[in-house]
């Protein structure tokens, strides 16, 4: 059976949406095993692989902040089987703030499904003698040498959340750039930084813990996982802001293969085991067609581009 003949038999025996395969499909991450991105890419691995009958391999490839992988993926072949699980910071902030970035988001990549949302929030230390947002943009006022936000890395979007957060509140405030979410915390508790932007769901743990004080969460409406925190809405000021997760092919790609990957991780983020491990790990699942998904992209790019270029942020 040749090249062809095989990718026709592939796609055509697609029963119920139910791809047979080839080889084993490889889902390619930029980030380290463990982390909130690789944690999605083996939800979703383990349910597709249900489905398809095959293996289906994450594979880390940490380094320059995912662009290593979306470098990896941009050299696909057409007939290799691999898809790479993106976020923003890969497929929006780095193309804007790098010169040679080695790859062109919307030239090099097709959208594919996206599977998740996830929140930014601010926090304090339980020093800070502040526990509502107003009374923290009041103090930072009374004490602007203590204005300081630290983020878990320059150029992150917690980093631009941040620089949102102050232009809009009116505080000048100091970023402080850390290498991960994890000495960010160990500054915030020993109280060597006030202030933290973060993803929600990094913070949250320490929260239920009553180590700090999430005061408030970019989401358009409250978090399910902590219902008496209030948005950046509610508590004042004119904030809404998510992060997402999505899956991406190679250009080289077949459209058909496309579109039956998307369709299947469509299936799979709808099956309740998948939704029942996402709220295990409280993260936010989302269930979104290909078309759905590049329509995201684009209102994203168009949020998060001119706050991104305007910051001056140079690497």
């Amino acid at each position: 059976m040749n090249r062809r003949t095989a990718l026709a038999a592939l796609l055509a025996t697609a029963a119920g949406g139910v791809l047979a395969q080839e080889a084993p499909l490889r889902i390619v991450s930029g980030y380290a095993p463990g982390g909130s991105t690789d944690r999605v890419a083996r939800i979703v691995a383990d349910r597709l692989q249900a489905r398809l009958g095959t293996p289906v391999v994450v594979e880390n490839r940490p380094g320059a902040g995912g662009r290593l992988a979306a470098q990896q993926l941009k050299s696909a072949r057409p007939g290799d089987n691999v898809l790479m699980i993106g976020n923003p910071a890969v497929m929006v902030v780095a193309p804007l703030v790098f010169r040679d970035n080695g790859y062109d988001p919307e030239r090099d990549f097709v959208p594919v499904a996206h599977v998740n949302d996830y929140e930014f929030a601010l926090a304090v230390a339980t020093a800070v003698p502040v526990r509502e947002l107003a009374h923290l943009l009041a103090w930072l006022r009374a004490n602007p040498e203590k204005a300081n936000f630290g983020v878990p890395a320059t150029g992150s979007l917690p980093h631009f959340f941040a620089l949102m957060t102050g232009e809009k509140a009116g505080v000048k405030a100091q970023v402080v750039g850390y290498r991960g979410s994890a000495p960010l915390l160990n500054d915030l508790l020993g109280g060597q930084v006030p202030v933290a932007f973060d993803t929600f769901e990094t913070l949250l743990p320490q929260h239920e813990g009553s180590k700090l004080r999430i005061l408030a969460t970019s989401g358009a409406k409250r978090s399910p996982h902590a219902p008496g925190v209030p948005t950046f809405k509610e508590a004042g000021l004119d904030l809404v802001a998510t992060g997402w997760n999505a899956f991406f092919a190679p250009a080289a790609m077949p459209a058909a293969r496309v579109a039956q990957y998307s369709e299947l991780i469509h299936q799979v983020m709808r099956e309740p085991d998948t939704q029942r491990r996402y709220a295990e790990q409280k993260m936010t699942p989302v269930a979104a067609t290909q078309a759905q998904t590049v329509a995201m992209l684009k209102a994203y790019r168009a949020q998060w581009a001119p706050v991104v270029r305007q910051s001056g942020y140079q690497p």
